[in-house]
């Protein structure tokens, strides 16, 4: 079942992902420059990317050296993307008890879009879409404790259907700790750019320091924050026996308006102190619950915080 209907596509091709503080146009490519009066003069070279337009690769040279390079005019940018989707057990929810792949409950309209990883491989899809139509240079990664698994580094819109149906995929299991999966991301040589994760937040080791580490390496970081509305406000009462979908653990507890008032106090402590850090860091934190449309995240919120024009 397809992400997005075409009209939405159209849409999206009208947005360009915006950096910031990645140091964008010192790798050229095909990006659409910001910039006025943009030359078509001759200059530089950059190494072949599969789906780079074969109509500007130098078959002199390649004759020459065997080795596919693209021609680069002036004022040409290119900027590497990356998207981290947290693919934990506690991303999917709320969840049905029929274990479907994800892919199977997405629709076209929006429906389902309280799940957390629906909503997530959603909007993966979108800014991938983007980044692909503006010749950005796009990594997609499922992050989870079994082993990630990464689509790309593809450019060129011509690898969107691609991309969709890799994300329609995608599935949730395990737990993810988000310290190991950022700082083995940053470790492995990839070309920093723009990245975004997009999660629950919900890893007991912590995040900071694989956000450290990312930053460390030359990324500029942003942190989409998707929780359910039901995690912001339960709809829960009486006596209860939880459970931890990633660890199996276990809590019995009385959920009266007491608790439910502790609840909500510390949930907002914990949102102002990833807030705070982000601030300080200089990182792009959008925190969102799942029932806030998709389409008016990205054609509103995310333009408003200058994540996109």
């Amino acid at each position: 079942m397809d992400l997005f209907d075409e009209a939405t596509l159209r849409k999206l091709e009208q947005l360009t992902l915006v950096a910031e503080r990645v140091r964008v146009g010192v790798m050229k490519g095909d990006r659409r420059s910001s910039k006025r009066g943009a030359s078509i003069e001759f200059a530089d070279y950059r190494n072949y990317v599969k789906g780079d337009d074969l109509r500007r690769l130098d078959w002199n040279v390649y004759a020459r050296l065997e080795r596919p390079f693209i021609k680069l005019l002036e004022e040409e940018e290119d900027l590497a993307v990356h998207l981290l989707v947290d693919s934990s057990a506690s991303m999917n929810w709320p969840h049905d008890d029929s274990e479907a792949v994800i892919g199977e409950r997405l629709s076209v309209n929006g429906e389902q879009a309280g799940n957390k990883l629906v909503y997530a491989l959603r909007l993966a899809g979108a800014l991938g879409h983007i980044a692909l139509t503006a010749g950005d240079l796009l990594t997609v990664t499922l992050l989870r404790s079994s082993g990630d698994q990464s689509w790309g580094p593809f450019r060129g819109q011509q690898n969107s259907l691609r991309l969709l149906h890799f994300l329609e995929n995608g599935a949730a299991a395990g737990s993810t700790d988000l310290n190991v999966s950022l700082r083995t991301y940053a470790l492995r040589g990839r070309r920093p750019g723009l990245l975004f994760v997009l999660t629950d937040l919900l890893s007991p080791n912590g995040y900071q320091e694989g956000l450290n580490a990312l930053q460390a390496r030359g990324y500029e970081v942003g942190i989409i924050h998707l929780l359910s509305p039901d995690e912001v406000q339960p709809p829960l009462s009486g006596d209860l026996k939880l459970l931890d979908v990633e660890t199996g653990a276990e809590a019995e507890i009385t959920l009266d308006a007491t608790t439910l008032a502790l609840y909500r106090e510390r949930l907002g402590s914990w949102l102002a102190e990833i807030g705070v850090y982000c601030a300080r860091r200089h990182i792009h934190y959008i925190p969102i619950t799942t029932d806030l449309p998709w389409e008016k995240l990205v054609m509103q919120t995310l333009r408003v915080k200058g994540v996109l024009k």
